[in-house]
């Protein structure tokens, strides 16, 4: 039989085809976007912690999952039958279609969303919290844009999936490529040679988004972009408008406030595990403690509950006199938000944004909360990274710099939000050595300024030397709170000596064993 070369070539030109390539382009997109918008809210749904949101979502999910497309194409195309004033519109062979595409992308893109949602680090929504941002807020500025980058390779390919699914729609005479191609075929018996450019005018379509799609997958790829380290000249015009960084606060009371943080009776238990025995911390305005203790003691957890990480289950925090977090009370959403506000937290892994520069990491919740203009928040972020010695590096993304320089944008991401504490979590246990002590020098400038500060550390040298006081935690309970020079020398302090790995005297001594103790240079 022969192959008609010139009849394929003249079915390019034919206006029939191109504007079906049209309907299938228009119903391919009205359905993938619906089903991107649609597929979020499911996924949000069914990752939510209430039954009555997740249950319904992963029904729909498993249900139109397993219908075929061309089962639910011919089903809502007669709708109607059952219920007649749905004729208007499900009467039309495209609104038909899209609504049954739309029905099925929805549930695949529910999963693919869910997948990239999983996959933002647990770490960038506590960062959020401990910035103070609302859950929406948290959703829309930090997961939503790194979910949808994580998850944007598979929502392309479903978009190419999405655009040969149309041809199922011939099924109730829409005119899009295949129908047209039978059509034609069912006359002259071309049947190859037109199928053939159906599959031809398929691959243009699918190539031509491909390669629009892709050009915004590149355009987010910021691992592609190059680090813009600002030059000499660029850093000395930035410091021509950069904010004084004025000394911290003691907080809402003033430097008067007889305790900035009472912690009283605090219990936490994670399932039958109880991780705090009732702790019982007074810390003044304007104090270093430093929290130590061997692995397991509770010093994370601790330190956690301060800024309602991890809720209490017996026991109060004041701040500044006034109640903060109360087991015995019906937990305050505003009261926790509002104080959380004052208490900044440096976390172990940085917990930086990914997907923002370093200067937007520091701005991100200062504009948030609408703690000035936009220009003048912009200009006392720069100030705290000049503070922090980053402001070469201001435009740079957190990938492009190492741990120590991240963990400095991580301080200087705290302290834009004017906190009365600071918090620091194990802030150098993430480093190498040589990158301990850039860090270190950026926190004891704060305890020189008078930033009330609770530091949970396993460098023992620095501890000693910062701190106003030691607390030493054992199996969930203080068992040793006071200054270093009595640490050094009173009676009651050999084990917390042996920890640390000093004699009575200062000399050095043994550590104890299955203790692991990164000691200071």
């Amino acid at each position: 039989m022969h192959y008609d070369f010139p009849y394929l070539l003249s079915l390019f030109a034919l206006p029939a085809f191109w504007q079906a390539c049209v309907t299938v382009v228009e119903l391919s997109a009205l359905s993938w976007l619906t089903g991107l918008v649609l597929g979020f809210l499911l996924a949000s749904a069914k990752l939510s912690s209430s039954r009555w949101l997740a249950t319904p979502a992963a029904v729909y999910i498993w249900f139109f999952r397993s219908v075929p497309l061309l089962v639910l194409v011919v089903f809502v195309y007669n709708l109607p039958q059952l219920f007649p004033a749905s004729g208007v519109a499900l009467s039309h062979p495209f609104f038909s279609g899209f609504v049954a595409l739309a029905l099925t992308e929805t549930a695949y893109m529910a999963e693919i969303h869910r997948g990239g949602l999983l996959s933002v680090a647990k770490g960038q929504h506590e960062a959020g919290v401990a910035l103070g941002i609302r859950p929406f807020g948290l959703q829309r500025l930090i997961v939503i844009p790194q979910a949808l980058r994580i998850a944007l390779p598979t929502l392309i390919n479903e978009f190419i999936t999405c655009v040969k699914l149309t041809s199922l729609i011939s099924v109730i005479s829409l005119s899009e490529l295949l129908l047209v191609g039978q059509r034609l075929y069912s006359q002259n018996f071309l049947v190859m040679e037109t199928l053939s450019a159906i599959a031809i005018y398929y691959v243009l379509i699918v190539t031509v988004f491909g390669w629009l799609l892709q050009y915004v997958e590149r355009r987010l790829d910021l691992s592609k972009r190059k680090p813009e380290t600002l030059a000499a000249e660029q850093i000395a015009a930035l410091r021509t408008r950069l904010v004084p960084v004025a000394p911290p606060d003691a907080g809402p009371d003033g430097k008067g406030a007889p305790h900035a943080l009472l912690l009283k009776n605090l219990h936490k238990r994670y399932g039958e595990h109880e991780v705090l025995k009732g702790v019982d911390l007074e810390v003044k305005a304007g104090e270093v403690i430093a929290v130590i203790g061997p692995s397991g003691s509770g010093k994370t957890s601790l330190i956690r509950t301060i800024n309602a990480l991890e809720p209490i289950d017996e026991g109060e925090i004041i701040l500044f006199g006034k109640t903060f977090i109360s087991a015995a009370d019906k937990p305050d959403i505003r009261r926790v938000r509002n104080g959380v506000r004052h208490i900044g937290m440096v976390f172990q892994s940085f917990n930086l944004f990914p997907h923002r520069t370093i200067l937007d990491n520091v701005t991100l919740a200062p504009n948030y909360h609408g703690r000035g203009k936009r220009a003048d928040v912009s200009a006392r972020s720069l100030a705290l990274l000049d503070k922090v010695g980053l402001l070469a590096h201001a435009y740079k993304y957190p990938h492009q710099l190492s741990g120590g320089q991240q963990q400095r944008v991580a301080i200087a991401r705290a302290l834009a939000m004017d906190p009365a504490i600071m918090l620091f979590d194990e802030p150098t246990s993430a480093l190498d050595p040589e990158l301990v002590g850039d860090v270190l020098n950026v926190i004891g400038e704060l305890a020189k300024e008078g930033m009330t500060m609770i530091i949970v550390t396993h460098e023992m040298d620095f501890a000693m030397s910062i701190s106003d006081r030691i607390v030493f935690m054992e199996n969930g309970v203080i068992e040793l709170d006071a200054a270093p020079d009595a640490i050094r020398h009173q009676d009651g302090a050999e084990r917390v000596r042996r920890f640390i790995g000093v004699t009575r005297e200062g000399a050095p001594a043994h550590v104890d064993q299955g203790v692991s103790v990164a000691l200071g240079s």
